[in-house]
């Protein structure tokens, strides 16, 4: 039977409804071409800097050696210049330049190396970009939201196959993620307690939707996903902006993402997914009652006429099942490791 189930951090309701598809463990799953470790037509590999713009914010190694860079987006959603006067035309309608920053991070010279293959090392040079870029930004008074995301897949929406993330910086914040933070803050007022690290707890208590734990980080599938597989990594330590976690979380965190993503791509061949780090707006470092996070959603499904005019996400699969199988994985990498 289906259900309705609200998310505790939102109040945004979702409906699972597994009987909609196959078991969890029957998703399609469709094998990726094989792609060569360099590819001349790619701008992001090696020996073809030339063809991504000059302004290099950041890059792990040397010029000719390098092993991640961070460039400015060659056809940016924003751009840092212009103003942030808010232009009113009559009481409805509102506009503002495109202000803002929008970056590339490549993670690795390899053409087809992604994150769930990396070394820990690796995937930490990554996260340590991700980090500096972020706190390099955080002082800019225009900014007031600093997104960090990775697509990976044609149905996340990307357009280049070398393995990359990017980094977009805002002047608002909007509103889905003010309304997260409001009712952070409300739960807060209530309790005196954050209600993401109340969340964390209980889960861990209950551990039908945990997935596993290391020294700094909780592996879960949420109570109420979005879609199916959607998984989330938690801080064990209440940090809210992400740009505040501490060297050897950001060591640990390397090892968690990598293995968080390997246990996906092995249970969903062919996975795309979009992970997104949910972090506190610039400024407000220091709230007691928000945690930033690693939010991922795999891109399984296609929102349809309900989903769209309702606003209620439809998930096929229940999240208590798809941590089983998510564990077993886990389990079976570490194994494989050990052997």
């Amino acid at each position: 039977m289906s259900e309705f189930r609200q998310d505790p951090t939102t109040r945004e309701w979702v409906l699972l409804a597994p009987e909609r598809a196959k078991r969890p463990e029957d998703f399609p799953q469709h094998q990726r071409p094989m792609a060569p470790a360099w590819d001349p037509d790619c701008p992001f590999c090696p020996g073809n800097e030339q063809r991504t713009p000059e302004e290099e914010t950041f890059r792990i190694g040397t010029h000719a050696g390098w092993q991640v860079r961070v460039v400015t987006n060659k056809y940016p959603a924003l751009t840092p210049t212009g103003s942030l006067t808010r232009r009113h035309q009559g009481a409805l309608f509102t506009r503002m330049d495109g202000v803002g920053i929008h970056e590339v991070s490549i993670e690795t010279p390899d053409h087809a190396r992604p994150l769930a293959e990396m070394e820990a090392v690796e995937v930490e040079n990554v996260l340590v970009a991700y980090r500096t870029r972020y706190n390099a930004l955080r002082h800019d008074p225009r900014l007031k939201i600093i997104l960090i995301f990775r697509n990976q897949g044609k149905g996340a929406g990307t357009s280049l196959a070398h393995p990359h993330s990017q980094l977009i910086a805002t002047p608002l914040v909007p509103p889905p993620i003010r309304r997260k933070h409001d009712v952070a803050r409300a739960y807060y007022d209530d309790t005196g307690r954050c209600i993401y690290c109340d969340l964390r707890e209980a889960e861990i208590a209950a551990g039908e939707r945990l997935v596993f734990q290391s020294e700094h980080f909780t592996v879960l599938q949420p109570f109420a996903p979005q879609a199916p597989y959607e998984t989330w990594i938690l801080p064990n330590r209440h940090v809210a902006a992400f740009g505040d976690v501490a060297d050897e979380e950001l060591s640990d965190l390397a090892v968690v993402l990598r293995d968080t993503l390997r246990a996906l791509t092995a249970q969903l061949q062919g996975l795309d997914f979009n992970y997104v780090i949910q972090t506190a707006p610039v400024g407000e470092a220091h709230l007691n009652y928000y945690l930033w996070h690693v939010q991922i959603v795999p891109r399984l499904t296609t929102p349809a006429g309900f989903e769209l005019g309702s606003g209620i996400s439809i998930s096929t699969a229940l999240p208590e099942e798809t941590a089983r199988l998510l564990r077993a994985q886990v389990r079976q990498r570490r194994l494989e490791t050990e052997d």
